[in-house]
């Protein structure tokens, strides 16, 4: 596969080959999830109070209330009244948000571990910034501020009255000075209304921030995202979508000898042929030894997921052909005693029928004897009456560097390699004449044998 462009084949044999190993994959993930929604991000409920600002306002004027909104002087007045045990407006001003939405609305949102708290955060932030917006803009109602203007216009209208006695009493002559006087006393009057007029115009009552709180805060009923929902189902994803990623990323970057001219190569021995092997229907697992051993068995990961599905093959009788010629080429490389070690790497299903099968055909021409080789620290039995070492084994089924040691260890055994065969997986053809029992077709295997150099 490391040449081959990811399909989406691929990816259905992983997660038929793998589910079990990807189902506790993505338990972990989920568990992940769980411990991040109880550490890292607790359970939060939002609650949200609306503010209506009467008349026209322009975007930048909006965005300067939302401002405010959430500024320390309204955030500090909403600790001081709410009073929490420990609770400062540095620690809310993380928990409060503002912003601007259509119709000269401004939403004010309040965060806390309980609907109660969130509900309650929301409200005083929208009373604590309708009372700080009235302040600053000089709307504020207090009844100190009401009575000092209403003085204001009493001392205004009893000093028109006043100027009017004074225009009254001047001197009706006209003189140059009575003249000066009354202009004086006249543009002093339109002065007083000028200044009366201001003070009306600035009248909180006539001011267009005069904010209107849109009822309390709706008590949340659900969590804030991300809910504990949310973080158990993406990290179950998350580690699921790994998982599959990483098969695909080794599967990739895997350059395990597939050929069998490439697998020769590696353990220095000619190649004498490639056998095929049905694939078993329901294939048994060797019983593995150790918890390790168990474990990766139970997970799928003691087999390689990214093996070929087997190709469709012969008949039984071109299979054995395929056997015997094997057989021919061992005579050819044997002119002394034909006894030889047949060397299968532990584990490989495949190589080890396959082998079996050979020592059957090799039965009255050469003594065959199999040992399967561990991987992991390969050894092969010390030269005894064996002249040779016949290793077969899968295709694909091991790393350059694992074949490098098998072939060392035959050679610290005193073995020579003296062939390789590489073992392929095939569906086997259900045969349509069921009368006859196989031990029947054996003579005629033995003539098709013995056509090809053969023996049985």
């Amino acid at each position: 596969m490391s040449e081959d462009t990811i399909r989406l084949v691929s990816i259905g044999r992983i997660l038929r080959r793998r589910w079990r190993l990807l189902a506790v994959v993505a338990v972990a993930g989920a568990l992940v999830g769980l411990g991040a929604s109880v550490l890292v991000f607790p359970p939060k409920y939002t609650a949200t109070a609306s503010i209506l600002l009467p008349g026209q306002w322009e975007e930048r004027e909006l965005l300067t209330e939302v401002d405010v909104a959430t500024s320390s002087s309204v955030v500090d007045r909403v600790a001081d009244s709410l009073d929490w045990k420990g609770v400062t407006g540095n620690d809310l001003r993380d928990s409060v948000a503002a912003k601007a939405a259509d119709g000269n609305i401004i939403k004010l949102t309040g965060t806390a571990e309980t609907p109660q708290r969130a509900q309650q955060l929301a409200d005083r932030l929208a009373k604590q910034f309708v009372s700080f917006a009235a302040q600053i803009s000089g709307g504020s109602t207090d009844a100190d501020a009401a009575t000092g203007t209403e003085a204001l216009r009493k001392k205004v209208v009893e000093t028109n009255r006043r100027i009017t006695d004074l225009a009254n009493a001047a001197d009706p002559g006209q003189s140059v000075e009575s003249v000066q006087a009354r202009t004086a006393l006249e543009k002093l009057r339109t002065s007083l209304e000028e200044a009366m007029t201001k003070l009306d115009q600035a009248d909180p009552a006539n001011d267009k921030a005069g904010m209107v709180v849109m009822g309390p805060a709706a008590r949340p009923t659900s969590e804030a995202p991300p809910t504990r929902t949310q973080l158990v189902v993406g990290g179950a994803l998350l580690f699921l979508l790994a998982a599959v990623i990483g098969h695909l990323v080794g599967a990739r970057s895997n350059r395990r000898p597939r050929t069998g001219p490439e697998i020769a190569a590696v353990l220095g021995g000619p190649l004498l042929g490639t056998v095929d092997v049905p694939a078993e229907r329901h294939p048994s697992r060797p019983e593995a030894r150790g918890a390790r051993a168990r474990i990766r068995a139970f997970l799928g990961i003691d087999t390689r997921w990214d093996t070929p599905a087997p190709q469709p093959s012969g008949d039984e009788a071109g299979r054995r052909i395929r056997y015997r010629r094997v057989c021919t080429h061992l005579r050819d490389q044997l002119p002394g005693p034909r006894r030889l070690l047949v060397v299968v790497p532990d584990g490989d299903d495949t190589a080890r029928r396959a082998a079996e099968q050979l020592v059957t055909e090799a039965q009255g021409d050469m003594a065959l004897r199999l040992v399967e080789v561990s991987v992991d620290r390969p050894t092969v039995p010390d030269r005894g009456p064996e002249c040779g070492a016949l290793i077969v084994l899968s295709a694909g089924s091991r790393t350059a560097e694992e074949l490098a040691d098998l072939a060392e260890a035959c050679a610290d055994g005193r073995h020579d390699v003296v062939g390789t065969v590489v073992a392929d997986r095939v569906q086997a053809r259900q045969d349509r004449s069921t009368g006859r029992p196989p031990d029947q077709a054996t003579p005629a295997l033995a003539v098709r044998g013995h056509a090809t150099g053969g023996s049985v």
